[in-house]
């Protein structure tokens, strides 16, 4: 996709091949303008602080835990999408 086609990245940790933080780990090292400062949010079920920790070490701004509550995820999205 083009540079800055998309304002945010809601990251699966638990995905085959490649998880989550490896994804974002090489999300994060591409050489692109838009992927240095672009909110990559955890969606998981993984709840523990230690979970959300390892998020943020890998790159990632910001954690929810699954079963999602559509309130807490919109004031997520309103923090970072202005």
């Amino acid at each position: 996709s083009a540079e800055f086609y998309y304002d945010a990245i809601l990251m699966d940790v638990q995905m085959p091949i490649m998880d989550g933080y490896e994804a974002t780990r090489t999300i994060r090292a591409l050489e692109r303008k838009d992927v240095k400062s672009m909110p990559i949010i955890a969606m998981t079920a993984d709840a523990f602080a230690d979970d959300a920790k390892r998020c943020f070490e890998s790159g990632m701004n910001d954690h929810l835990t699954k079963p999602l509550d559509i309130r807490e995820c919109m004031r997520t999205f309103q923090k970072y999408l202005k």
